[in-house]
Parts: structure tokens; sequence; C-alpha cells
């Protein structure tokens, strides 16, 4: 079984219901069809209800278990209004404000998800990352011990014997575009915890550099040194090492030559990049170069699972992702 296969059967043994705000859009709507049919979560399309089943009907998609709600006269605008109110209030928010802005669906969707009507929430398909990660941080807030929230993309690498058998993850790939020490170290932490939570792995994480234990000198480097020593003083359960050069990280015989006493060279499955600039260009190689699939980005270091997708995801990729929300929030 591949790593969505294995998410999905997850998924089946503990059902959560799952908030997509883009309801009226004809991907989600699909997926929404899917997700219901086979039984991977239980579905809130959120949106007008009489768009909605016109265009269930255009797109021959059965809402039979799947829940709508219209945020424009739900009964529970008003308490999520005042709820958003109390959370806001010290940021100027009127109530007035307050009413307008949970009328939007994806805010309306994270308010659903923070007093725990639904367990999850995806959003993307026409929304831009801000427009999740605005209500998330607003509403959801960073998790306790999180001081920031990060993403990872699970690479599966086909015919590949680096990491677990050419499945490995990559963070941060899409949301912090330059870590600080500190931040640098949860982002590893948290993505260790999704190696365990999503993939089933003990996580061996490598903090990326150009240089490895020392082999150069320069203050990107001082930074990856840093993050790994907070790391080990944050969770000196995990195995955590750095700074290695992505060849000492992924392979035995580099690793015997570079750094032979480290329990993570060789053998990481966990690659944390320094910044999101190599984290983005890096994905992109193995996907392109080694035919990879990627799977992400997926959200971590919220309260409560959020995720995002790309405006060009395909019915699958909703499917997938709402899969891997499902199991976050198990």
């Amino acid at each position: 079984m591949g790593f969505i296969d294995v998410v999905r059967a997850k998924a089946k043994q503990n059902l959560r219901t799952i908030a997509l705000p883009e309801g009226e859009e004809e991907r989600n709507l699909k997926a929404a069809g899917i997700i219901t049919a086979e039984k991977i979560a239980k579905v809130v399309l959120i949106g007008n209800e009489e768009v909605i089943m016109e265009k269930a009907v255009e797109y021959g998609v059965s809402l039979e278990g799947i829940t709508v709600i219209n945020p424009n006269n739900s009964e529970k605008t008003r308490e999520y209004a005042n709820l958003f109110y109390e959370l806001r209030k010290n940021k100027g928010i009127t109530e007035e404000k307050a009413l307008k802005t949970v009328q939007d669906p994806v805010y309306f969707g994270t308010m659903m998800l923070k007093v725990g009507d639904v367990d999850g929430l995806v959003s993307g398909a026409i929304h831009t990352t801000g427009d999740l990660l605005r209500p998330g941080l607003q509403i959801i807030k960073t998790a306790p011990g999180a001081s920031i929230v990060s993403s990872f993309f699970v690479m599966e690498i086909p015919n590949c014997e680096y990491g677990e058998k050419g499945l490995l993850l990559f963070a941060d790939s899409a949301v912090n575009p330059n870590p600080d020490a500190t931040h640098l170290a949860d982002i590893a932490t948290s993505t260790a915890d999704s190696a365990k939570i999503l993939c089933g792995m003990h996580p061996k994480v490598a903090m990326l550099s150009f240089s490895t234990l020392g082999s150069a000198q320069h203050e990107l480097v001082d930074k990856v040194k840093e993050a790994t020593a907070i790391a080990h003083e944050m969770r000196p359960d995990l195995d955590i090492d750095g700074e290695l050069q992505l060849d000492a990280a992924i392979v035995p015989k580099v690793a015997e030559l570079k750094a032979p006493n480290s329990k993570v060279a060789g053998k990481a499955n966990v690659l944390i990049f320094p910044d999101l600039q190599s984290g983005n260009i890096g994905y992109k190689l193995v996907e392109r170069f080694a035919r990879a699939e990627a799977i992400g980005p997926i959200c971590q270091g919220f309260a409560k699972p959020l995720n995002d997708l790309s405006r060009g995801c395909s019915v699958e990729d909703i499917v997938n992702v709402v899969a891997i929300t499902a199991v976050q929030a198990i």
C-alpha cells in the first residue's frame, strides 16, 4: 500500500467531520461525493444551499449523507459572531463587523472548528493560503508548545532507496520564508511528530545546510547549528542531527565519511530545509526530476487541523487532503 492508501484506511477506521468552505465549487462538490461514498470522512459543505443543490445536479453528485450549511441563514451564525467578537474585540473589531466576518465561508468553517462542530477544515481551491491562515491564526491559534505554523510535503519517490523506501517529509516548503533558529527547531519537531502520526515512521530528522558538522563556517550554518541545539533541548526523545549536507543526510556511504557517529546521517527520512527558498526549490526538483508524488502542503502547528489546497488542485487532491486532515484529527 502506498502512503495515501494507508492514510485513507486510517481515516475510515474513525470517521471525522471535515468542513469544506468552498462548497459551491465543482471540484469540492465532486470530492465531497467521493469522500462520502467511500466513507473516508463526514463532509460539511459551506455555501448557498440552493447553488450547491443546483450544481450537485449539474455535476451528478449525490448530496445524500452530506451536510450543507449557509452562513447567511444558519442558526449558528449569531453564536459564532458573538464568540468571534469576544476573541477579537481587543483588536478593535465591532459586533457588526464580527457578524459580517463570520458569514464568510472560510471564517464560518473556522468557527465551526473552534467550537468542535467539525474536526478539521480544508480550503484553498479558490482561496489563497493567506485566506486560510488568517482566520486560522486569529481563531484556532497555535497548538500548545508550538511557536509557529508551518507546512510539509510528503514526497513519495518511485524506485528509491532513500528515506523509508522512497518516502520522505520535506519542511518547510510553503509557509515560512526565513525562520529563525527557534522557529526552525519548532518546524523540525513538529514535522517529526507528523511523520509518526501520518506515516507511522520512526523519524530521523536531518537539519540541512551546505555544511556537515562544521565543514564550513558561515552565519547561515550557525542558524542551523543553533536550531539543532534548540530542537535537542525541546525534544530529547527525537533523533535530530545537523547541520548536514543532503548527501550526508540520505546516502549511507557519504554519511560514513562525513558523519560516522550520527544516528541520523545516511538514514534521514525527515528533511528540514533552512528557509523557504531551498525547501520550495527542493521539493519541486524532486517532484520533476525523480517523478515523485508531492502530497501537500500539509499544515502543522495549529491547535486543530486546517489544511490548504493548491488552486490548481484536482478532485483527487481534495479527497487526499481531506483524508490527511481526518487522520490528523483522530
